[in-house]
């Protein structure tokens, strides 16, 4: 097998080369004041939240999928004696 049709082979030599290339790479003489530090560092942050709120986002409509429709307002304190007393369609929310 020549070594030109081996992926590996070309795999190595597109690594080497951009070693290389990047190695050789001229000085940038750029400047770049606080405020333009600060800029990026909020981009970064602003990133980071966009990506955490889609992770959670997305995390909970997976987690209703797989566990079922479970209502979060859900009243645990209901008994059978409310249900006697004609309260089923109570909606208040208990905070305790």
């Amino acid at each position: 097998m020549k070594p030109g049709n081996n992926p590996n082979f070309k795999r190595s030599a597109i690594f080497v080369i951009a070693i290389a290339l990047g190695s050789f790479a001229p000085s940038a003489f750029a400047y770049l004041d606080p405020s333009t530090g600060s800029m990026i560092l909020s981009a970064i942050v602003g990133l980071f939240a966009t990506v955490g709120l889609a992770v959670k986002t997305y995390w909970y409509k997976l987690k209703s999928l797989l566990g079922g429709n479970k209502s979060v307002f859900a009243d645990t304190n209901f008994t059978a004696a409310n249900a006697e007393d004609g309260n089923s369609t109570d909606t208040s929310f208990s905070g305790s």
